[in-house]
């Protein structure tokens, strides 16, 4: 009968035993090592988390320095074996997490191990803080090193507290663009071209670079598209300075840069028609991915001639304003499902956070095929509410008119 494998008798290799354990159980939700004793003197501590990435489990390393992080992931026995290297001659403290225990490697100065456990909760308080981890996935590290040159994070990587709305908007953005970049035909594409119409200050359009390159590490060229002078120069000083390949701003609008290939065409909180020919650019390009946060919905409303017994309701003010934003926004939904795209219309994020907080995200379909019968509903919408014109029906039936202007795509909504 085969006997069963000796215990390990050292402390590291005790460790290191939980390591595998827990990371095969997907226990593992932190390691941290730290007391820095190794030759680079810039460097601080070293952050281990499990991750996922096209879907194969891995380990994402983030080497934290006085200046600056990098970022590398490894398979899990690779990742294992490179730690095992580094604790001892490196780092002299490691500190695992787990959803109910708290385990502790020291080494003193002389090298001897000691391993230490503790804080163990009870077993509905582990369900819990798994369930409150989970609730809290974070798409974007707070270790990422834009965030600290955007002013959300500080020196030491901690979250700006008047910058919480904002983080939780570049969170969510980065989880629905996921879910549709997985649903689209650029799953599998190695390179792709980006373009953020109205990037203002830049947070979305370098969280969408990082993501794109560092979390799933693709060739994008990423382009900001900022009607302000000195917004486009911040932008650029930023990413000239972090050293981001395939990120640049650009000053113009939605009119002044027609790019022939755009892949995924983003447009958040661009005003009243400037919505609508950032759609048009999207489906003319044939993007596979369309994301819009429309804003100051002016073209419909002084339309509107609603029938007689809707007139009563719609005589106030904020039900009117109201009813245009739905119209106009459902007309555009209608418009890209008509021209070959499965469309969505939801809050992408709490109204407490933005006013301007519904999004429009539209893929590309694989037979993305006229569907005629779409456009019969938007006329009736149109015959029912009296409405004459619509602008992104006008140039989708006009596809070499010239734009007329558009007002401003910089972001009211405070992009």
């Amino acid at each position: 009968m085969p006997t069963a494998s000796p215990p390990p008798d050292t402390p590291a290799e005790q460790f290191f035993a939980l390591l595998n354990d827990l990371a095969a159980r997907h226990e593992f939700v932190r390691l941290v090592l730290g007391k820095h004793c190794g030759a680079e003197p810039e460097l601080v501590r070293l952050v281990v988390r499990p991750i996922t990435l096209h879907g194969t489990e891995q380990l994402s390393f983030v080497y934290s320095y006085k200046t600056r992080d990098i970022t590398k992931n490894f398979t899990l026995e690779e990742g294992v074996r490179l730690l095992r290297g580094l604790l001892g001659p490196s780092f002299r403290n490691a500190h695992l997490l787990t959803p109910d225990e708290e385990i502790q490697l020291a080494l003193s100065k002389k090298g001897k191990p000691l391993l230490r456990r503790g804080n163990k909760t009870h077993p509905q308080q582990a369900v819990a803080s798994r369930a409150h981890d989970r609730e809290k996935r974070r798409f974007i590290a707070l270790e990422r090193p834009f965030l600290e040159a955007l002013g959300v994070t500080d020196t030491r990587h901690q979250l700006i507290p008047s910058m919480a709305r904002k983080w939780k908007q570049i969170n969510k953005f980065i989880e629905v663009f996921e879910h549709a970049f997985d649903a689209s035909p650029l799953a599998h594409r190695r390179e792709l071209q980006v373009i953020d119409f109205g990037s203002g200050k830049g947070y979305l359009t370098f969280a969408i670079h990082d993501f794109l390159h560092h979390t799933r590490r693709l060739e994008a060229q990423v382009t900001g598209v900022e009607l302000r002078t000195d917004m486009v120069r911040l932008c650029n000083g930023a990413a000239t300075q972090l050293g981001l390949d395939g990120l640049i701003f650009r000053e113009g609008d939605v009119r002044s840069h027609q790019p022939e290939r755009i892949d995924v065409m983003i447009a958040l909180h661009a005003c009243d028609i400037a919505t609508d020919h950032a759609i048009h650019t999207g489906i003319r390009s044939q993007a596979a991915i369309i994301m819009c946060a429309p804003c100051c919905h002016k073209q419909v409303r002084p339309q509107l001639r609603p029938p007689a017994v809707l007139q009563p309701m719609l005589r106030y003010g904020v039900h009117l304003g109201q009813e245009a934003e739905m119209v106009t926004d459902a007309l555009r939904a209608l418009l890209l499902e008509a021209h070959g795209y499965d469309t969505q219309l939801f809050e992408f994020i709490s109204p407490e956070h933005t006013e301007k907080n519904k999004m429009i995200l539209a893929v590309r379909r694989a037979n993305p095929a006229l569907r005629p019968e779409l456009l019969t509903q938007v006329a009736a919408i149109k015959a029912f509410y009296g409405i004459n014109e619509q602008c992104l029906e006008t140039l989708l039936l006009d596809a070499e008119a010239p734009y007329p202007p558009v007002g401003c795509n910089t972001g009211c909504g405070g992009r």
